[in-house]
């Protein structure tokens, strides 16, 4: 054959998966298949500069002169055979090996030990793979074709080759990539169980779980009930079995519940028998492995951690062997490595991408996997796809949460599914039966971790349930101690729940470490709590510690400490929402107006306004007493505040009014001050700006008369505004200007804020647009640092009403499209009501132009459009 390259060049050899089924299936229609494999490969290896030197039967021999070029050719073709099947329907899967080397010809064909090594590649290999050679991987590493990625699969033994080949697997995107265990030479040693189902994900944990195996001899891998310890643990042992002559083993040790029997399970596993005067188990165990390389997977060892000298004392006498143990908890053993096995990728259900890239997260994946093999034709679609997700997360990401409920497929659509998900436990009940008792139900894989607790450590799994997202170790203290009722001192109790994967643990801040359930676990929790009889107890004092928070961090908010406590709210929301929803049911009413009354700011500041207005309209439907007065006037105001923000004028009158009336039956001047002020709001919305004034300069007297600078500073304020509306910004910067110098005096960095935003607002109505921008940029910089979404959204407002004054209409149209983006997020409605009396420059953009600015404007982030604002 002329022309063909020599010298180092690469091989490509493929072959069809059951061609001989294929032939016997489809008789005579059989040539037309191979035909369409024929016309595909010839087609992409003619475009790629590749050649033919051979084919036989199914088999293409191929060779490339460069190496990417073989590699972007088996990808194409895998990629034209998936979308094209042959006329008659039939999938054709190729298996495909690539390997480079030394081309040399003799008699116009290539002969050599590197044409047979790609043969023995591709024929490890199964239909949709793609197998390289270690040459080969190491030449394309860096210019791999797009959407592809490689994977190291370890060395092999092939067949008839002396030395052990290392392999690499080329992953392309949007194909499966999840095959059998190679197909390497010689009898297999061991008794590693065949898995039925696929393995799916935690690539990168498989990876990991090699590189920890190979630099260790004792790998634990740690996690709880459900989130596939077991799976990996027999995926890394396939992956790697080839690196042990004496075989990979898997021992279950469930059932064991003394650990003086680990020996002799180990024995049994191997096939050792013990006789009458026989030498004990264990040693039986080492004279046996002694001399050999071999792994031992021992499945679930919580139950026997007193066991743990076993492993050692088996180590210590045999070099060769290497251990991975699956267990809840660690065995802290010298020279043991830990791998917490995490949950499944997820994506953000508030945040979806498009349906090929939600399918690639894993536990989509899994989902859609496992659901197809009892509804062949699911199929996550755009109606669906919100509802897979959402359940996906809802169930932690676990993988034998999600098994159970895709098997559920069968009966409910995701959407219905996911309504039922409130009792995760009992939908989840229904496993498949040949597993163990333990794997069958979400219930009970948790119910075999809690079992093995002290009863001071169930005491305390149950009382953490009452935490929603986590708290720390202060809080449990407060919550869940103190240590003499409880049994145990709480933070041990902590560290040993952690150490048996019931709790998570979070990287140190501020107030140390942070502890939490997943919920899949904390359900089960919260059932205990409530068999023990103290769920009222808990989640009083619970509710306690939370209104202790709210009302400690409401005397920080507006100040220069504002945003560590509006920070560590958000850290705690959750468990104010808990609070919240148990005062709530229960009609504790002065807890319920506690806590609204102290984080409504928190709610608007950060953007949770509709959920505010239920949560506060909740808490004020409650049946009240009379000494409920002072904190009912909080949550009036709270509720007034609310509906200000978002934009509902009537309601907003109306429950300031009401606000206003509980404060003169108090009696107390500065909170008649304070409602006075409130009350000016929706007047001064509606353009009744008398009626404002009135209320503002009344509120302005009374601050003045209690002494009280922060509330004067919002008065002076108030009449800044009123003047602005009114076009007096002589008068209106007079007022903000005293109101500044008060804010500032007072701490209070939230009013300071807004003065400054409002000082800018004033310059640019008056044409100051440079002395405007010092304003806005001091204001957008101090709502930036303090996370308060209301000031930038209104900030980048008038930095685009500054832009247009300067007649830069693009830059002021993206502005304006950032700040509507960023007002979406939030819930708030309220517009700048003293830009009302403005006239609005006449645009000049055409309309491409204007619609160009506004996508760039709704595309970017809070902190790109902050950051253009102050370009």
């Amino acid at each position: 054959m002329q022309g063909l390259p020599t010298g180092t060049v690469t091989f490509l050899f493929t072959d069809i998966e059951g061609s001989t089924r294929l032939l016997q299936q489809l008789g005579d229609s059989y040539a037309d298949v191979l035909d369409h494999h024929r016309t595909i490969v010839r087609e992409v290896v003619a475009r790629l500069g590749g050649q033919e030197f051979g084919t036989e039967g199914d088999a293409f021999f191929l060779v490339f002169a460069s190496a990417s070029a073989a590699v972007a050719a088996a990808a194409e073709i895998q990629r034209w055979l998936a979308k094209s099947p042959a006329a008659d329907g039939t999938p054709v899967r190729i298996r495909v090996g690539i390997h480079t080397g030394e081309g040399r010809l003799r008699d116009g064909d290539y002969v050599g030990i590197d044409l047979h090594r790609v043969a023995r590649i591709a024929g490890a290999g199964h239909g949709g793979q793609i197998l390289l050679s270690e040459t080969t991987a190491a030449l394309v590493r860096g210019q791999l074709p797009e959407g592809t990625t490689l994977r190291d699969l370890g060395s092999y033994a092939l067949k008839d080759l002396k030395e052990r080949e290392h392999l690499f697997q080329l992953d392309i995107e949007g194909l499966p990539a999840d095959f059998p265990p190679i197909r390497s030479a010689g009898p297999t040693v061991g008794n590693l169980p065949a898995q039925l189902t696929s393995f799916v994900g935690r690539q990168r944990e498989l990876e990991q779980c090699r590189q920890l195996l190979a630099e260790t001899r004792l790998l634990t891998l740690t996690g709880p009930g459900g989130t596939g310890k077991t799976r990996l643990a027999l995926q890394v042992a396939a992956a790697t079995r080839d690196e042990f002559s004496g075989g990979a083993w898997f021992v279950a040790l469930a059932p064991v519940r003394d650990p003086e029997l680990v020996p002799s399970t180990i024995a049994e596993t191997l096939g050792l028998k013990e006789t009458q005067g026989s030498r004990p188990p264990l040693e039986l165990v080492i004279g046996h492995l002694h001399d050999k390389e071999a792994l031992l997977v021992l499945d679930n060892f919580e139950q026997i951690i007193p066991a743990g000298p076993v492993v050692t004392d088996l180590l210590n006498a045999t070099p060769g062997v290497k251990v991975i143990v699956t267990s809840r908890a660690p065995l802290r053993l010298y020279g043991e490595r830990e791998f917490p096995v995490p949950p499944l990728g997820l994506p953000d259900p508030r945040h979806l991408p498009d349906l090929d890239t939600l399918s690639h997260y894993e536990a989509v994946a899994l989902f859609i996997e496992r659901a197809r093999s009892v509804k062949p034709d699911f199929a996550v679609t755009n109606e669906n796809a919100p509802a897979v997700a959402e359940i996906c997360a809802r169930l932690d990401g676990l993988p034998l949460a999600i098994e159970l409920a895709a098997a559920m497929i069968r009966i409910f659509p995701p959407q219905t599914m996911l309504a039922r998900l409130g009792d995760r436990l009992a939908l989840l009940a229904g496993g498949s039966r040949d597993l163990p008792a333990r794997q069958q139900t979400l219930r009970q894989a948790i119910a075999w971790s809690t079992d093995l607790l002290s009863e001071p450590e169930q005491r305390l799994f149950a009382r953490f349930a009452v935490f929603r997202g986590g708290a720390d170790i202060d809080t449990v203290e407060a919550v869940c101690g103190p240590a003499d009722a409880l049994g145990i001192d709480v933070l041990e109790g902590l560290d040993s729940l952690t150490e048996k994967s019931l709790l998570t643990v979070s990287e140190e801040g501020e107030r140390g470490p942070r502890f939490a359930m997943l919920e899949t676990i904390r359900d089960f929790a919260k059932e205990r709590l409530e068999e023990s009889g103290e769920a009222d107890q808990i989640r009083r004092r619970h509710a306690g510690v939370f209104v202790t928070l709210a009302e400690e961090a409401e005397q920080h908010l507006l100040g220069r400490e504002g945003k560590g406590w509006l920070d560590r709210l958000e850290l705690d929301h959750d468990n104010i929402r808990a609070a919240l929803d148990w005062a709530c049911e229960g009609d504790h009413t002065t807890i319920a107006l506690r806590i609204t009354g102290a984080v409504w700011r928190f709610w608007q500041i950060r953007g949770h306004l509709p959920e505010a207005a239920m949560r506060v309209d909740r808490a004020l439907s409650l049946p009240a007493a009379p000494e409920d007065a002072p904190v009912r006037l909080k949550a009036f105001e709270a509720a007034g505040g609310i509906a200000y923000w978002r934009s509902d004028v009537e309601k907003t009158q109306v429950l300031y009014e009401q606000a206003l009336e509980l404060a003169e039956r108090i009696g107390d001047k500065a909170l008649i001050a304070n409602a006075l002020y409130n009350l000016s709001f929706p007047y001064a919305q509606r353009g009744e700006n008398d009626v404002a004034r009135t209320y503002m300069e009344r509120s302005v007297s009374l601050f003045e008369e209690v002494g009280d600078a922060a509330g004067l500073s919002r008065a002076r304020w108030g009449l800044g505004n009123t003047a602005f509306v009114e076009g007096k910004y002589a008068e209106a910067r007079q007022h903000l200007e005293s109101a500044l110098v008060e804010a500032r005096r007072a701490g209070d960095e939230f009013q300071a804020a807004w003065t400054l935003y409002m000082l800018g607002s004033a310059a640019v109505r008056d044409g100051s647009t440079s002395e405007a921008r010092d304003w806005l940029a001091e204001a957008l910089k101090l709502f930036t640092a303090a996370g308060d979404l209301s000031g930038i959204v209104f900030c980048l407002e008038t930095f685009a009403e500054r832009a247009a004054a300067m007649r830069d209409y693009a830059r002021a149209v993206v502005l304006e499209a950032a700040a509507e983006t960023v007002r979406a997020s939030t819930g708030m409605e309220l517009r700048d009501w003293t830009q009302q009396s403005g006239e609005r420059e006449e645009r000049v953009l055409s309309q491409e132009e204007e619609a160009l600015a506004r996508s760039r404007g709704e595309a970017m982030t809070v902190e790109e459009a902050i950051d253009y604002a102050l370009e």
